[in-house]
């Protein structure tokens, strides 16, 4: 395969995302719904407990277990009900975290190390001298052919992975025309230095990695496990690498940067997904608590401006398949620039 040219990406770090998103479907159907008959009695929330592990398949070692779980279970349901009479830009609903705490939540799903170094990145930006009204209005790279299937993360800290691999997918396919799926299993096992497998890591050092390795292998010369395995040299010799030439990180806290940015390709971006508002979020602009602790790596892959050229909510963002948003992974967010908290 043709080597791409320099990919962009968004550093965590740098620009920091306080995100909205509205899902394109208006169903989802992993979300049990609940009324306010529900929440009437206790034998009732009981048997929308049961009917909530039904559908999810849950099933626990022991019957304290189960209480535990029903207890927090209930005050989730508590805070999801509370939110939704509150808010009307979304709403939250019972999804698949329903039986989690916030921070069993936060240490089982999201995986990203924001750490303040970084290296191998160019400090340049090619599309510095990009005029405004050169830009377009809306970019979509799903349409274009650069968006492969949503992917499932599962329960593994790998979203760094996924980040760097929609991006550098992205790039292969605009510059050659091929759009291939490539390999979050070979980052996981191979790219150790900076990164930690499931147990988090930074799109920065990945980029590195494929950078001076050779090159990234495509998903099906070297599959996804869920889990950490071995660096599998045999598997890699077997097929064909994406190579890229570097990486540049966006200008921090620059709007129209990220703008002349996804206007050439999808850029690889970091957001904070650790609040309870959007461990349940289900549908709907949202619009609530947002904060700078980058903990999830995404895709971003468009971008729609009004009239003014300011961004509006309808730029996808992808989002590899881990429950953690409805629509299959598929989002669309209203970024707002933040400037780190001290």
């Amino acid at each position: 395969m043709a080597s791409p040219r320099h990919l962009l990406k968004l550093s965590g770090a740098l620009l920091l995302l306080c995100v909205g998103v509205c899902v394109a479907r208006n169903s989802d159907f992993s979300i049990v719904g609940y009324s306010e008959e529900d929440l009437s009695s206790n034998d009732r929330l009981v048997e929308l407990f049961e009917k909530w592990l039904a559908k999810h398949q849950k099933a626990y070692a022991s019957f304290e277990e189960k209480l535990h779980k029903f207890e927090v279970f209930k005050d989730n349901l508590k805070h999801i009900d509370k939110i939704n009479r509150e808010v009307t830009s979304y709403w939250l609903g019972l999804n698949e975290f329903a039986d989690l705490t916030n921070d069993e939540f936060k240490a089982a799903y999201l995986g990203l190390n924001a750490a303040p170094a970084r290296r191998g990145s160019s400090r340049s930006f090619r599309y510095e001298d990009v005029s405004a009204s050169d830009l377009p209005k809306s970019v979509d790279w799903r349409k274009k052919g650069a968006v492969t299937e949503v992917k499932n993360q599962g329960q593994c800290g790998s979203c760094w992975a996924f980040s760097t691999v929609a991006a550098v997918e992205g790039i292969n396919a605009i510059v050659t025309g091929n759009l291939t799926a490539l390999s979050e299993q070979e980052l996981i096992d191979c790219s150790v230095d900076g990164n930690s497998g499931c147990n988090g890591g930074l799109m920065d050092y990945a980029f590195s990695y494929i950078a001076s390795s050779g090159g990234l292998h495509t998903e099906e010369a070297y599959p996804y496990l869920m889990e950490e395995g071995s660096c599998g040299d045999g598997k890699k010799a077997e097929s064909e690498a994406v190579t890229i030439s570097g990486f540049e990180d966006v200008p921090a806290n620059d709007g129209q940067a990220l703008i002349k940015a996804l206007a050439h390709q999808p850029v690889s971006v970091a957001i904070e997904a650790s609040g309870r508002h959007f461990q349940f979020y289900s549908g709907g602009v949202f619009d609530g608590p947002c904060g700078a602790q980058l903990d999830h790596g995404v895709g971003r892959e468009g971008l729609h401006q009004d009239e003014e050229g300011h961004q509006q909510r309808r730029g996808p963002l992808r989002h590899q398949q881990d429950g953690l948003l409805p629509n299959q992974g598929q989002v669309m967010f209203q970024p707002q620039m933040l400037h780190p908290q001290d």
